[in-house]
């Protein structure tokens, strides 16, 4: 019986040594030393601008300089990337990277609380810097996310983190920058996507409502009580809405939720952004002219209705271009809303084949995302004074065919863009005798 349990004991442990060999997360990289010029290459600015035979200087984790120079510099630590592109690091906006690792596993997902109003959750407490997606993530780009929590009618605060750290606090870009709300649906659908239903109009619709004016209503009371006399860490967590340094992200989709959300809530003066935002492309004149953001999600995506475009999603961030909608292009928090972040830049390169520039679909992925996110005066753009959070680029970055991230930096930081899909690429391709490609 004890040699039983002995050999049981025994094969766990091989297990869990065999895992954890396997499981490689890339060492974060090291504090930059002096200054790196990157030289020759084709720098897209992320503002619409492009800028050949670029010259961009890196010192102590910022763009000192960006310019155009033919000749190369003699002095210096020089990387020459001629016939390469540069890009600013792409932002995952509405992400659960980092806080789900295997979607059928619930073990695996720190995403959702229990219970409905909880504004004081924070995501960035679970955010898991070691998990072995979030490399093959950034290894196509994506060097920042917007991680937030989700479930129940106010999901809680989401944060911005880096993508190359050692743990959640050196990860931390911007804490607590936003509120996640899910508005009230006003309509259910029965069914689902391959046998639709019916529809229903949802009788909790006005009960929800009060339950959101209520809280709103209390917040405004607490947070302008200078001394309360019991600390209540849901109120506390919803002052930040009030003095505008937290935004508050509204799921919504249907025009008459988008439309409901927007009038409901500007009465409170708070900075408001859209989340999902299907219908958006109906409403546009109220989202400019109450200066709502749009965070779209997905382009990759079917028509909601049966009488919409085939394409609808294809060219809706073209719409939203056109009617001056602050708006950028997300991959969404839905079940697959951690590892699809890969594919951000490809969500963004099929906009740009329906409509957008390729600088205009580039806009919605770095720029944009960080206006919306409030950090556009560090990153979003390769500029002068900003951080050098960038990625090099053999081809086109948003096209799947030639995309192929050959290095990156995060705040000057040189980053591995190794990860274990690319260590299987080349285990297998060396089982069969053939030599995997330098390229991976």
């Amino acid at each position: 019986m004890k040699k039983t349990i002995l050999y049981i004991l025994l094969s766990f442990l091989l297990i869990g040594t065999s895992q954890a060999q396997d499981a490689y997360v890339p060492v974060p990289g090291a504090a930059p030393e002096g200054s790196t010029i990157l030289y020759g290459g084709t720098a897209h600015i992320g503002n619409g601008k492009v800028i050949k035979n670029s010259l961009i200087t890196l010192e102590d984790g910022k763009i000192k300089n960006i310019s155009t120079s033919t000749v190369p510099p003699k002095a210096g630590n020089v990387i020459n990337i001629k016939g390469k592109h540069v890009y600013p690091g792409l932002i995952a906006v509405n992400t659960t990277l980092g806080l789900s690792e295997i979607g059928a596993v619930r073990a695996t997902r720190d995403y959702q609380e229990v219970g409905q109003l909880n504004p004081n959750i924070r995501s960035i407490i679970a955010y898991n810097t070691d998990s072995k997606v979030t490399p093959t993530v950034r290894s196509n780009g994506v060097l920042l996310a917007q991680v937030v929590p989700q479930g129940g009618r106010i999901s809680g605060q989401s944060s911005i983190v880096n993508l190359d750290a050692w743990n959640y606090e050196d990860a931390t870009y911007k804490a607590d920058d936003g509120i996640y709300l899910s508005w009230p649906a006003m309509y259910t659908f029965k069914g689902w996507w391959a046998e639709p239903g019916g529809v229903e109009k949802n009788k909790n619709y006005d009960k929800a409502l009060d339950e959101i004016r209520e809280l709103f209503t209390q917040a405004i009371a607490y947070c302008n009580n200078d001394a309360p006399s019991t600390t209540n860490l849901k109120l506390a967590a919803m002052c930040g809405l009030f003095d505008n340094s937290k935004k508050l992200f509204v799921r919504a989709n249907s025009a008459k939720e988008i439309i409901a959300a927007v009038n409901f809530l500007k009465q409170y003066d708070i900075q408001l952004a859209i989340v999902g935002a299907r219908d958006a492309w109906m409403v546009t004149d109220l989202l400019r002219e109450n200066n709502v953001a749009v965070v779209l999600n997905k382009t990759h995506n079917l028509p909601r209705y049966a009488d919409d475009d085939i394409d609808l999603p294809f060219k809706m961030p073209k719409m939203l271009q056109d009617a001056g909608v602050l708006y950028c292009i997300s991959v969404g928090a839905g079940w697959d809303g951690f590892w699809d972040q890969r594919n951000l830049a490809f969500e963004a390169g099929t906009a740009a084949a329906y409509g957008l520039t390729a600088e205009e679909a580039l806009a919605s992925i770095t720029s944009n995302a960080a206006r919306i996110l409030g950090i556009d005066k560090q990153v979003g753009t390769l500029e002068a004074g900003k951080d050098a959070t960038l990625i090099i680029s053999e081809g086109d970055l948003l096209d799947m065919r030639t995309s192929n991230i050959e290095m990156a930096y995060i705040q000057g930081r040189l980053m591995n863009t190794d990860n274990k899909q690319k260590q299987l690429y080349r285990k297998f391709m060396k089982k069969y005798g053939l030599d995997p490609s330098p390229k991976q």
